[in-house]
């Protein structure tokens, strides 16, 4: 088995492609990216050099996910999300140069698995998204998002819970700092700021 790539889609031949991985139009994937198998790049997407995708992720059109970032497997990102590599961008040096490659240091952003990433959500490097977190569409990340943490806004900020399903989680009458999931039953314990979900 081999991966699919339609024929407008630009794959750099240093680039690893996982099996059963399909690449849609206009797709364009850089020197020395890794993917893994069972992906969806969607039309338009870019994959910036040197990055590193686990299985089974769904890039939709148009997302940019810039070097050197790292998404774990079960990643979504939705349609024109954006994962930045510059916290302090510019396009010249203090003298007026036009800055190169070497002139600054790329920044990652890190998405745990399973996390999604909203519709023109854009995360400012360096980030972490945690496990099965939730990022609303149009939201802006510029810190640390907790596993299980439903965060929207500008920037984004936590608004609740949500699990493996993506479902907001509730609050369990009666035993608070206990979640559960409305559509699966999982059961997650509240403690110091984060959630961990029972085994």
């Amino acid at each position: 088995m081999s991966f699919t790539q339609q024929p407008t889609a630009q794959v750099d031949d240093k680039a690893t492609i996982g099996d059963g991985t399909t690449v849609w139009d206009l797709a364009q994937i850089r020197e020395d990216a890794r993917l893994g198998s069972g992906c969806i790049v969607g039309r338009g997407a870019y994959v910036g050099p040197g990055v590193r995708i686990g299985d089974n992720v769904k890039l939709q059109n148009y997302a940019l996910v810039y070097e050197p970032a790292v998404l774990a497997d079960g990643v979504f990102v939705g349609p024109a999300a954006v994962l930045t590599n510059d916290y302090f961008p510019r396009s010249v040096d203090p003298g007026g140069k036009l800055k190169r490659g070497d002139d600054w240091e790329a920044v990652a952003v890190t998405v745990d698995e399973g996390a999604s990433l909203g519709a023109r959500s854009v995360c400012v490097a360096p980030v972490r998204v945690g496990r099965w977190a939730l990022v609303a569409a149009g939201a802006v990340v510029t810190r640390d998002v907790p596993d299980f943490a439903l965060v929207a806004g500008v920037p984004a900020r936590r608004i609740g819970w949500v699990g493996r399903a993506g479902v907001r989680l509730v609050e369990r009458e009666g035993e608070p700092g206990v979640w559960e999931c409305p559509e699966t039953g999982a059961l997650h314990d509240e403690r110091d700021g984060g959630l961990v979900e029972r085994a």
